[in-house]
């Protein structure tokens, strides 16, 4: 997969180097790396963001400092203001699947605001950008921390990203047939001796349990063989020695 647009964080007025810290090591794990600070209020840099940012260094290294949110996107083709609060504005209202399809979508670089930590972005702030991003929360408790808003919508870019993933174990092919009917076939002839089917009229309907249960499965080969070998040692079990 071709790389696709990153967008610009632009933490406005942040309050806590913590916080700023706390931003950077959600972008990274996303792997966003521009970050923008306007006017934060204890100055940068800040000592206390580095250890909050816990090894995302270059985020915060690279941080760049603006006086205004003006000048902080100035050069972004479009801008998406993060917050929750209603507004007099009359503007788009975007949800992050939809933000992160128009930033991928975009050929020109695009911002996400997020606002101070306690009041969230003014309206002056919001009315710069082209669209409010708003994610679905609970009503009642409607307060998310920076990182938080931050992880979110960062999360929702990379799904569209290239970022590495895991590497997929091959699934083993499933059992041919015989050797599942070999396997019920051997649990049932243990049972048997075990007296395990009573009452008798009840024995064909158990069966037909112990059948769904081992053939809805999904089984491999090498997974019968495992399960017929646990069968034969808790009917023939080896003696230990004193």
């Amino acid at each position: 997969m071709s790389e696709i647009p990153k967008p610009v964080v632009v933490l406005v007025r942040a309050q806590l180097g913590q916080n700023i810290g706390k931003a950077a090591r959600a972008m990274l794990n996303f792997g966003l790396t521009e970050m923008r600070l306007v006017a934060p209020r204890d100055g940068w840099p800040n000592p206390e963001a580095g250890p909050a940012a816990s090894g995302a260094d270059v985020v915060l290294a690279d941080a760049r400092v603006f006086d205004t949110v003006a000048d902080a996107v100035a050069d972004c083709g479009q801008v998406f203001a993060s917050t929750v609060r209603r507004r007099d504005l009359v503007m788009p209202v975007v949800g992050p699947d939809a933000m992160a399809d128009s930033i991928t979508a975009s050929a020109a670089r695009s911002a996400i605001l997020f606002g101070p930590e306690r009041s969230g972005l003014e309206t002056e702030d919001v009315a710069l950008a082209n669209a409010i991003v708003t994610v679905p929360i609970n009503p009642e408790f409607g307060s998310l921390n920076l990182a938080q808003a931050v992880i979110l919508l960062a999360y929702e870019w990379s799904r569209r990203s290239s970022l590495a993933q895991p590497p997929a174990k091959e699934l083993e092919p499933p059992a041919p047939h015989a050797e599942l009917e070999g396997l019920v076939g051997h649990f049932e002839q243990e049972l048997e001796k075990a007296g395990y089917f009573h009452p008798p009229s009840r024995t064909q309907a158990t069966k037909n349990t112990l059948r769904t249960i081992f053939t809805k499965a999904s089984w491999s080969s090498r997974e019968v063989k495992a399960v017929r070998g646990i069968i034969r040692a808790l009917v023939n079990p080896r003696r230990t020695q004193d």
